[in-house]
C-alpha cells in the first residue's frame, strides 16, 4: 500500500461524498453500473495513493457503520421479495434462484477450496457471497445489450430475487460457519446455527408484523413512515446482535421480507427513501469497502484468483443455468446469452466485506482475501460481460433489432388514447403514471403499465424497457415532461424523444417558456396542443384508421376532414409506423395509413 498522506477527517468525510456523486454522475453518462466506479475511486484513493485508510479515520466506529449501512441494502432488497411474484415470475426464474444459486454456490465453493487453498467451510461461505447477481448491475448491461423480451425478462427477474435469497444464504452459511469455529461437536455446532436462527427470525417477524400493523392503522404521519422504518431497521439489528451475535442480519432480512408482504401496506415510498439515502450511505460504504482491500494479498494469491473468477464465469454459471433451463423452450443461443451474464453487484461487495471484517476480529485463517477476491469478481464479471455480450447477443441472434416500442410520461385521457392506438398497431408501449387511477384504467385497456415515476432510481432496476425506443412526453407539466426528456435523451436519442405541450405554453412569454433544445419534438403539429386533444375526446371523438389509395390521397383526405380530424401517425407499406410532428415531413402515398383522431359526425370517406 502506497504511504498515508495526512488530511484532516472532515475533508476524508467530504471528499468520499464527493467521489460519491462523481461515480453515480459517471455510470449515469455512460451507462455502465455505478458499482464499478465506486470500486475503482476506492482502490486509487486506498491502497493505490494511500490518502483514505477507514481504520485509521473510522477507528473501533467502522464495524458499527458498515453492518448498519449493510442492513439498510439488505431490509431493502427483502423489501422487493413479493412471494406472490416468485409464483408468477415461471419455473425458468424459480429454477436459476433454487437449484441455479445452489449449484453456482457448490461449484464455486469446490474451485475456490482448491484453487486458493481456503478452508471448506470457508470456502462455502465464499461460494454463497457470489451467487447473487442484482438489478442494480443486470437493468444497465439489459439496455446496452437489448436481448430479446424473453431473454431480458429472465435476467431481470433473476436479479431482482435473488438478491435477498443469496443474502439470506450468505447469513445462514456465515453463521454455521462461525458456529463450527467455536464449537467441535456437530451437535453443538448445529444447536447455536438454531439459535442464531431462531433470534433473527423471531426479531425479523416481531419487527415487521409490528411495523406493518402500525402503517395500517394510520399511526404515524406521512412525512414520518420511511425515517421511521430506517430507525426500526437499526433498532432491529442492534437488538438481534445484542440477543445473540450474527442474527442482526437474518433479522433485518426477514424484517424487510415481512414489510414485502404484508397485505394492505404501500412501501413504494419507503423504499424511495431508501434510494435517496444510497446516494450518501452506500456509495460512499463502497469508497470505503474498495479502499481496504489488500492488494498485495491479492497478488500473492496470483493465479488462484484469477481461476476462480475463470471457474464462476465460465464453469458454474453455464452449468447452473443449463441444469436450471433444461427442458424449457429457450432456444440454445439463448440460453447461451443467459449462461453469459451474471454480473455480481452491491449485495456480494456489501456481504463480503462485513463478513470479512468479522472473521478477521476472530482471526480466521484466509478471512483477508475474501473482500479481494469478491471485488475481483464483481470487476471481471461486470467489465467482461458489459463488453462482450452486445456483440455475442448479436451473434447468437438473439439481439432485439432496433427499439420501436413507445414510452408514455402521463396516463392520462389523451395519453390512454395514444398508447391504445398504438397498441392496436402491433406497437409495444408502456404508460408511466404515478396516479393509480390512471393506471388502473391502462391496464383495463390492455395496456403495460409502470406504476410510479419513470426517472427514480427505482424505474432504473425494475422499468423494463426491453424493446422500447421512443419517448412520449404529455404528463401536462413542462418542467417535468422536459426533465423526462434530458433523463431519457441518452438512451433514446434526442430524435425518438416527443411531447405534447398544454395549451397555456403558448400563450407564456419567452423568458418563461422552457428552451427547446431541452425538449422532445412537438407532435402533431404545431397547433395541437394536448387541452385540445382531450377537448376532442370529451367531445367524443374517435381513433380512426384510413388507408391511402391513388384514388384517395392524403390531399384528399385532408379536403375531407380538415378541421375534424387530428393525424396521429402514419403507417407506411413495410408497416412501420411514423409520428406526425412538426419537424418530420412525411410524403405518403398509395398503400399508406393514416391513423387519427377524427370527429365521428363525419362520415366515412
Amino acid at each position: 500500500m502506497a504511504e498515508n498522506l495526512t488530511l484532516p477527517p472532515l475533508l476524508m468525510l467530504a471528499g468520499i461524498g464527493l467521489l460519491a456523486a462523481i461515480a453515480q454522475w459517471s455510470a449515469w453518462r455512460v451507462r455502465l453500473p455505478a458499482i464499478l466506479f465506486l470500486l475503482v475511486f476506492g482502490i486509487l484513493v486506498g491502497p493505490v495513493t494511500g490518502v483514505l485508510d477507514p481504520d485509521e479515520l473510522f477507528g473501533d466506529l467502522l464495524f458499527p457503520i458498515i453492518s448498519l449501512s449493510v442492513a439498510v441494502i439488505l431490509f431493502e432488497g427483502a423489501m422487493t421479495l413479493k412471494l406472490s411474484e416468485l409464483r408468477e415470475i415461471g419455473s425458468i426464474v424459480r429454477n436459476l434462484v433454487t437449484i441455479g444459486a445452489l449449484v453456482t454456490w457448490l461449484i464455486t465453493a469446490v474451485i475456490a477450496y482448491y484453487a486458493v487453498g481456503f478452508e471448506f467451510d470457508l470456502a462455502l461461505l465464499f461460494g454463497a457471497m457470489v451467487v447473487v447477481t442484482g438489478p442494480t448491475v443486470i437493468v444497465p448491461m439489459l439496455r446496452t445489450v437489448r436481448p430479446v423480451k424473453k431473454v431480458a425478462d429472465i435476467l431481470r427477474w433473476e436479479g431482482i430475487v435473488i438478491d435477498p435469497i443469496g443474502a439470506l444464504l450468505a447469513v445462514l452459511a456465515f453463521d454455521f460457519y462461525l458456529a463450527s469455529r467455536k464449537l467441535e461437536a456437530f451437535d453443538e455446532i448445529f444447536q447455536l446455527f438454531l439459535l442464531v436462527v431462531f433470534v433473527g427470525t423471531a426479531i425479523g417477524l416481531v419487527f415487521g408484523f409490528g411495523l406493518s400493523f402500525i402503517l395500517r392503522k394510520h399511526w404515524l404521519p406521512e412525512y414520518l413512515r420511511s425515517p421511521f422504518t430506517l430507525l426500526m431497521v437499526f433498532v432491529a439489528f442492534a437488538l438481534s446482535e445484542s440477543l445473540e451475535h450474527e442474527s442482526g442480519l437474518l433479522a433485518v432480512t426477514v424484517f424487510g421480507m415481512v414489510m414485502a408482504n404484508r397485505p394492505g401496506i404501500d412501501v413504494d415510498d419507503i423504499l424511495d427513501f431508501k434510494e435517496s439515502l444510497a446516494i450518501l450511505l452506500i456509495s460512499g460504504l463502497f469508497i470505503v469497502l474498495a479502499a481496504r482491500i489488500d492488494v498485495d494479498g491479492l497478488i500473492a494469491v496470483g493465479w488462484p484468483s484469477l481461476i476462480v473468477v475463470a471457474g464462476i464465469i465460465f464453469i458454474a454459471r453455464p452449468i447452473s443455468v443449463f441444469l436450471s433451463t433444461w427442458g424449457s423452450d429457450l432456444t440454445l443461443g439463448e440460453r447461451f446469452l443467459i449462461s453469459w451474464i451474471g454480473p455480481r453487484g452491491i449485495v456480494c461487495a456489501a456481504v463480503a466485506a462485513i463478513f470479512a471484517l468479522r472473521l478477521e476480529q476472530e482471526g480466521a485463517p484466509g478471512a483477508e482475501l475474501l473482500v479481494p477476491l469478491a471485488f475481483l469478481v464483481i470487476i471481471s464479471t461486470v467489465v467482461l460481460q458489459s463488453l462482450t455480450s452486445k456483440p455475442l447477443a448479436q451473434w447468437l441472434g438473439v439481439r432485439e433489432s432496433a427499439p420501436s416500442g413507445f414510452l408514455i410520461v402521463g396516463g392520462g385521457r389523451v395519453g390512454r388514447m395514444l398508447a391504445k392506438t398504438l397498441k392496436d398497431n402491433d406497437v409495444r408501449v408502456i404508460v408511466s403514471a404515478s396516479d393509480w387511477d390512471h393506471v388502473s384504467q391502462a391496464r383495463m385497456d390492455g395496456v403495460e403499465t409502470y406504476f410510479g415515476n419513470p426517472i427514480s432510481d427505482h424505474a432504473d432496476r425494475y422499468l423494463d424497457l426491453s424493446g422500447i425506443g421512443n419517448l412520449i412526453s404529455l404528463s401536462g407539466r413542462a418542467n417535468f415532461d422536459a426533465l423526462a426528456a434530458q433523463h431519457f435523451r441518452r438512451m433514446f436519442g434526442a430524435e425518438h424523444l416527443y411531447e405534447l405541450p398544454t395549451s397555456a405554453e403558448g400563450h407564456q412569454d419567452a423568458k418563461h417558456r422552457i428552451t427547446g433544445r431541452l425538449r422532445g419534438k412537438r407532435l402533431f403539429g404545431e397547433d395541437v396542443s394536448h387541452n385540445q386533444l382531450l377537448g376532442c375526446l370529451i367531445n367524443g371523438w374517435e381513433t380512426k384508421t384510413t388507408g391511402l389509395t391513388e384514388a384517395f390521397t392524403l390531399e384528399h383526405y385532408l379536403e375531407k376532414y380538415r378541421e375534424n380530424a387530428v393525424i396521429l401517425f402514419l403507417v407506411d407499406t413495410s408497416d412501420r409506423l411514423r409520428l406526425v410532428t412538426d419537424e418530420d415531413q412525411w410524403r405518403p402515398g398509395p398503400g399508406w395509413r393514416v391513423v387519427s383522431l377524427v370527429n365521428p359526425q363525419v362520415g366515412d370517406p
